[in-house]
């Protein structure tokens, strides 16, 4: 089993940045992707950022170029650091870690952009 605990949302206004940390616990060795989430009510779970095992990134389009996904391999932390916040990127932010054999979600944390 793998735990994930995000955190580091918030309310931060329009053009700034916050860094969310998914810490990962457990049997971590059994990830090999690792990807963040956003939802926002009556709308499906969008992804935003993922990383493959190669340390390949990609990016939701509304991101490119404001949002950088990175990680701490050897410490099983990842971040989402966000830059030049909009209120449309408002949300909760879910880690998402990807094994052999199932999904595994962190509990989320707010973010609010205000305008």
């Amino acid at each position: 089993q793998v735990q994930l605990a995000e955190s580091g949302g918030g309310l931060v206004q329009s053009g700034g940045s916050l860094r969310l940390t998914c810490v990962a616990s457990g049997t971590t060795a059994s990830i090999y992707g690792m990807a963040w989430y956003r939802q926002v009510p009556g709308k499906q779970r969008e992804l935003v950022a993922l990383m493959t095992p190669n340390s390949s990134t990609n990016y939701a389009d509304s991101v490119k170029g404001r949002f950088t996904i990175s990680r701490n391999k050897a410490r099983n932390i990842w971040y989402l650091q966000m830059n030049s916040l909009r209120p449309e990127d408002t949300a909760v932010y879910y880690c998402n870690a990807q094994s052999s054999v199932r999904a595994y979600w962190g509990q989320g944390t707010q973010v609010t952009v205000s305008s």
